[in-house]
């Protein structure tokens, strides 16, 4: 089952840059049903970030850099989280109870770990070893326009925890190209045992996670656009900071 854990786009050789989207996709492995919910639920944000995978294609394509995205959706397991963090397996997700999720234990937690979430994290430490210490980390989100009733002003957030090596200039980019920048807004990137803290903190590696704006990527044209615009952006900050 490991195979079917994420979806692989293998780049060439030669790019120092490994994109990740761990909430890539709103589908479900067949053994798991539609984990109770209303299909209309899977169009939401709560089973994905929505745009981030085309975005990610698409960066990808521009480059020629490796990428890896998560098959499965976030309410299946979270692949942002670590293996013992407790909202791994959400009940519960923005006012919804996820039935297939409310009674799973310890058993079927250790499960989905084993079929999924570590399959993916071996994938994105092999590649890391394969890139070797000149690697970039670029993991890419996407976050609702809203959150309940409340605006949010950002079109574009820079994460990151303990290193911020490249998101200084990143951040420092977007603004000179017109955006409105959150920094760890409009959430942190300090965040133990997620993607970045595990696989770039701890390796010492510069990383980013760039949270976009969902209404500036929800068609497959605005997200090749906002990623042509975006690779432009990276670019330069990677000269920045001296890569």
């Amino acid at each position: 089952m490991s195979e079917n854990a994420f979806e692989a786009i293998p780049g060439t050789k030669s790019s120092p840059i490994l994109l990740l989207c761990d909430h890539a996709s709103n589908a479900l492995p067949p053994e798991a049903g539609s984990l109770g919910l209303d299909q209309g639920l899977f169009q939401t944000h709560i089973a994905y970030d929505i745009g981030a995978a085309a975005v990610t294609r698409a960066l990808a394509l521009a480059w020629g850099a490796p990428a890896l995205l998560g098959r499965w959706s976030r309410l299946l397991i979270d692949l942002n989280r670590g293996a013992d963090d407790p909202t791994l397996v959400m009940k519960l997700s923005d006012g919804s109870i996820i039935p297939g999720n409310r009674d799973a234990d310890a058993g079927e937690v250790a499960r989905r770990i084993a079929a999924y979430h570590a399959p993916y994290h071996a994938a994105i430490a092999a590649e890391l070893d394969r890139i070797g210490p000149q690697a970039v980390i670029l993991s890419m989100h996407s976050f609702t326009p809203s959150w309940k009733t409340t605006p949010r002003i950002w079109e574009v957030g820079v994460l990151y925890d303990r290193d911020a090596r490249l998101a200084v200039p990143l951040m420092a980019r977007l603004e000179q190209a017109g955006f409105t920048v959150g920094d760890n807004e409009p959430y942190t990137g300090a965040l133990d045992g997620d993607t970045l803290n595990i696989h770039g903190t701890l390796r010492g590696l510069p990383h980013v996670l760039i949270e976009m704006r969902q209404d500036l990527i929800a068609t497959g044209a605005a997200a090749q656009d906002f990623a042509l615009r975006l690779k432009g952006i990276i670019d330069a900050a990677l000269v920045d900071m001296g890569k």
